[in-house]
Formats: C-alpha cells, structure tokens, sequence
C-alpha cells in the first residue's frame, strides 16, 4: 500500500507518542465503525487498525505482558 492509498502517515515514520495516539484514537472509534460505518467504512478502519498495531509490535516484542491475558491465565480465571 502506498502513501495515496493509506489512510494516514506511514505508522514507521510516527514517533512513539504519535503512535500511541493513533493506537488510542482508533480502539476508541472501533465499536463506532463496527455498528455504524459503512462496509467501506469499517475495511479501511481495520486495515488502518492493523498496521498501526503491527508497528507497535514490531517496535515492542519483548513487551510485558498481564498473566491474566494468557490462554492460561484466562482458564485459572474461569476456574476461581
């Protein structure tokens, strides 16, 4: 995808704080797009979701993560 086909700059060329911003703006809009945009709409808001999150990802692999967003942190939840 090319810069006149993204929606919005490249995630790589934003800084940390931008990132984050854009990462916070977009999971806020999710449940929005989801029940009222259009099919268009909700595609380029998953693609835009997407990139956005990989980039964090590429930047963080060794981020920490809570036991209980685990497979098995979630069974021991469901067995309290």
């Amino acid at each position: 995808m090319n810069e006149t086909e993204r929606q919005g700059i490249d995630p790589a060329r934003l800084d940390e704080q931008d990132l984050l911003r854009e990462l916070e703006s977009i999971h806020r809009s999710r449940h929005d797009t989801l029940l009222y945009g259009s099919a268009a709409a909700f595609t380029a808001h998953d693609a835009r979701m997407k990139e956005l999150e990989a980039e964090y990802l590429r930047r963080h692999p060794e981020r920490p993560v809570a036991p209980g967003r685990t497979r098995e942190g979630a069974r021991a939840r469901g067995h309290s």
